[in-house]
């Protein structure tokens, strides 16, 4: 063995396991008791680091002192049953202290506890160890090494470095007390060169820094999940659907197989999507159920189901409109219906009316009003689509009643001038006789016609008033007298136009005469006068 003076060796791992506690308070003060657990626990781990044993204990009976060895190397592997629970081995190797070695392996349970973060661990083991020393510069002596028993109890703490998904973790700090016993034979008083003999009980505190990697996983794999889903989830026969699989937690190193079945429809598909036609599914509810599996163990395989529509078609609408809407008797008016599939299904068109007739087997027809009394017609229009379903709407057409003929008017006749007769200004005179003649003529055709005569006076005349009366009566007169005209017909006025004339006007029965400027004559006062004039030639005004 070989002096290596090492001596700020150990204040450095007393210093890194201050720190590991430090860092293990703030962590836990941080954190509090509720804090999350890390990732899943590992299977195994394995433990690689550097390693001081303080050495305290002597070779007796001769008294001779061990010294610490700052020069270590430690490793370990633990396997664990349970997130808690597991067995470890440990290798601790001093080959270089300054008067003696020591070489250790042991074996033991570990016990863990995983935090966010960190874990902590306390271990216990049993092995032997390979004790060598102490010796001596002064003299050369020293024992060989030699094999015996190893008690090691201790623990630390670990941080879960952030790279790697965890696979490896920061031991902050190992502490462990290690107790050797050792037998070197019959002591050799005084010592001299070479063995020395004895037997020692070694105990000291050996500190551990390294780094550790995770393998496997404790908690087994979720299993897998499978949902799925159908788009669109109601549709009409012969619409197609799309289900969509959404497999969860397959492990992306074996290769996963997909089935699809339906009780509606025909379902095809073997990946995690798939089409149903549903052109042979009667309208109802149907289910469609996938399954996925990427083995035979249990959480390997998972089935999702979907529940889907299938709608009897809905029946066509229509609406109607009729162009023109009123019309004149015998004429025609345009008829349009407008039909809609919600499916767009082919439409058949007919139509019927209350009266006239309709033509057409389109979208649009034409109603015919020949015959049709005046009123209103109704149209009713119908469309059917190729699965049977119908639907009718109604528009109305009034027919206008013919127009009423026109109000009869009355008409002037011809008119008679009483200025040739100086002498007796109001006498009928063979000249008037030919008016009266055409008047009584008209009278007669027109059996339900009144007259209105209107005798007119000269402003220059004496008793014009009187003279206009006579006019008018005496005209009536020979009406009624030589052409049998009743009297009952002949309403007489006096007018106010500037002339000795008399006017007469045809009255038609519903006609009515405008009464301006006309006042009627008291033939109780006024006497008519015969036509005593011989017949002359006469010529009609």
């Amino acid at each position: 063995m070989v002096y290596r003076p090492f001596r700020n060796t150990r204040r450095f791992v007393l210093a890194v396991c201050a720190v590991g506690l430090g860092a293990a308070s703030l962590s836990a003060q941080t954190a509090g008791p509720a804090a999350p657990v890390g990732p899943n626990p590992s299977r195994i781990d394995v433990f690689m680091g550097y390693s001081y044993f303080g050495a305290h204990g002597s070779v007796k009976p001769q008294g001779i002192n061990y010294s610490s060895i700052d020069v270590g190397a430690i490793g370990s592997g633990a396997y664990y049953f349970n997130k808690w629970v597991g067995g470890e081995i440990m290798f601790a190797a001093h080959p270089d202290g300054n008067n003696d070695g020591l070489y250790a392996a042991s074996a033991g349970p570990i016990f863990r506890a995983p935090m966010q973060n960190f874990t902590l661990f306390a271990h216990a083991h049993a092995g032997g160890a390979r004790l060598g020393g102490p010796n001596s510069d002064v003299g050369g002596y020293h024992n060989p090494y030699q094999w015996g028993p190893t008690l090691t109890v201790g623990g630390g703490m670990d941080y879960d470095l952030p790279f790697f998904n965890n696979k490896f973790s920061l031991r902050l700090f190992q502490a462990d007390y290690r107790y050797v016993h050792t037998s070197y034979g019959p002591p050799v008083f005084p010592p001299t060169c070479c063995a020395i003999g004895g037997r020692t009980n070694l105990g000291g505190a050996e500190l551990s820094t390294g780094i550790v990697a995770h393998f496997g996983h404790i908690i087994p794999p979720p299993p897998v999940t499978y949902s799925c889903a159908v788009s669109p989830a109601t549709v009409y026969p012969g619409d197609p659907i799309t289900v969509t699989g959404t497999p969860l937690n397959l492990n992306p190193k074996k290769t996963a197989t997909y089935s699809w079945t339906a009780d509606g429809g025909t379902i095809s598909g073997t990946s995690t999507t798939a089409n149903i036609d549903t052109k042979s599914a009667s309208p109802g509810t149907y289910t469609v159920k996938g399954h996925v599996t990427e083995g035979a163990k249990p959480g390997e395989m998972a089935d999702c189901s979907a529940s889907y529509t299938v709608k009897q078609f809905d029946p066509p609408t229509v609406s109607c409109s009729a162009n023109p809407s009123t019309v004149a008797p015998g004429d025609s008016s345009t008829i349009t219906a407008t039909g809609m599939s919600p499916q767009n299904r082919p439409l058949t068109y007919s139509y019927s009316s209350t009266a006239g007739s309709v033509t057409g087997n389109t979208s649009t027809a034409t109603l015919t009003t020949t015959g049709a009394a005046p009123g209103t017609i109704t149209v009713t229009a119908n469309v059917v689509d190729d699965k049977g379903q119908s639907a009718s709407c109604t528009t109305t057409v009034t027919v206008n009643a013919p127009p009423p003929p026109p109000a009869p008017t009355t008409s002037q006749l011809c008119s008679i001038n009483f200025d040739r007769d100086k002498k007796r200004p109001a006498r009928v005179d063979n000249e008037a006789k030919a008016c009266l003649d055409d008047i009584a003529l008209n009278l007669q055709r027109t059996s339900d016609a009144k007259l209105a005569v209107v005798g007119d006076k000269d402003s220059a005349e004496k008793k014009g008033d009187q003279l206009a009366a006579e006019r008018a009566v005496n005209a009536k007169a020979y009406l009624v007298t030589e052409k049998g005209i009743d009297a009952s017909r002949i309403s007489v006025y006096t007018g106010t136009d500037n002339g000795k004339t008399v006017t007469t006007t045809l009255i038609p029965a519903g006609a009515t005469l405008s009464n301006t400027g006309l006042t009627p004559v008291d033939e109780s006062a006024v006497t008519a006068k015969p036509r005593t004039a011989p017949a002359t030639h006469h010529k009609k005004k």
